[in-house]
């Protein structure tokens, strides 16, 4: 049975239904959902950020550079950190859109999450090619029901049931850690000398929860990982350059983190004064709602591992956006409740098998 760190009442606090619990059940509509790090629809760029949105050219579609690299099996394209793929008793990869048998629009995709418009058996049939190309179908996938928090899944057996929470470790081979995103970070960890491997997955409220410092430190707590010993990949996400919020999460930041400015485009309140109130035509009370800013939770996430003692140099960050390269991976910000998941996972090999790489 799984060891983890018993639910306290501060964990349900924002308790909800998310697009990537493992539950197959998930609203059609794009009505509200509370608590979600994801927008409630498909939104276009916001009339406050056209400016800034104008002046960035579109991606052309390439290749992972430099640290990342790309295997293709079978249609399917894998995304991998060379670094952690000479690591012979490990197994790693962030998976992308094509290659499954899902039928999306009529294009085939690789969903590896339960959604409601596609069927159980098409994302087992993905989940299996997916294992299958990483040569790791002798691993058990441990996925989670994912509702941003900061509960950490420390495994030594296989559960018997999809555990809730966002980060899992754990230093016995046979397990393939896995996270599901949509535009949310992905972050896979290994520890080199203990072998001990964890992925976390963080959104907003996952990284304003330091869930990324947390499974650190409970791998330093239950296996003596020395966080200098550790290499650190951060998957695709939703980029700093589509990746819009309230004001509101940008002060919940600003209250936390001394350096939050670093991770914003501009750190809004929300309470700046507008000399130029009249301009709008609304009566006192009545003014429009303060411009969005846009966050990186790449940044975030990559000032919190150095914080907790992680090398710089051994922390390999994607630059693929979700938001922008919908021809590879898969976005909820854009596609809404259409959109399939991605899976980042880790685990550390059974001893009679080799690395592909």
């Amino acid at each position: 049975m799984p060891s983890d760190r018993s639910p306290d009442a501060i964990h349900f606090g924002n308790i909800h239904a998310h697009s990537d619990d493992q539950d197959v059940s998930v609203a059609r509509a794009f009505g509200p959902a509370a608590g979600s790090d994801y927008t409630d629809r498909v939104v276009a760029p916001a009339k406050t950020l056209k400016n800034k949105r104008a002046l960035r050219k579109p991606r052309a579609a390439k290749r992972p550079a430099g640290s990342w690299s790309e295997r293709n099996v079978s249609g399917m394209r894998v995304l991998q950190v060379p670094a952690l793929a000479r690591i012979s008793w490990l197994v790693h990869g962030f998976s992308t859109r094509p290659g499954g048998i899902s039928d999306l629009d009529g294009e085939k995709v690789l969903n590896l999450g339960y959604t409601d418009w596609d069927s159980s058996e098409s994302v087992l049939e993905n989940r299996r090619r997916f294992q299958s190309a990483l040569g790791a179908n002798d691993l058990t996938l441990t996925a989670l029901k994912q509702f941003h928090s900061d509960i950490i899944h420390a495994f030594d057996a296989t559960p018997r049931e999809p555990c809730r929470g966002d980060a899992s470790i754990t230093n016995q081979a046979g397990f393939l850690l896995g996270v599901q995103s949509a535009d949310c970070l992905p972050v896979l960890l290994v520890d080199t000398k203990k072998r001990v491997v964890g992925a976390v997955h963080a959104g907003w409220r996952g990284t304003l929860q330091r869930i990324v410092t947390k499974t650190i430190g409970k791998m330093r707590m239950q296996f003596d990982t020395k966080p200098a010993d550790l290499l650190a990949a951060i998957g695709p996400a939703i980029g700093g350059c589509c990746y819009e919020v309230g004001t509101e999460v940008a002060v919940k930041f600003k209250s936390q983190f001394p350096n939050a400015a670093d991770w914003f485009d501009e750190l809004r309140t929300g309470d700046e004064p507008n000399p130029l109130q009249w301009l709008s035509m609304m009566p006192p009370g009545h003014q429009p709602p303060p411009k969005n800013v846009l966050l990186d939770l790449k940044k975030a996430n990559r000032a919190q591992l150095i914080n907790a003692g992680v090398r710089a140099e051994n922390i390999f960050v994607s630059d693929l956006c979700t938001a922008c390269r919908r021809d590879l991976l898969f976005s909820y910000r854009k596609e809404g409740t259409m959109a399939g998941r991605l899976m980042s996972v880790i685990g550390i090999r059974n001893s009679n098998k080799r690395s592909l790489g």
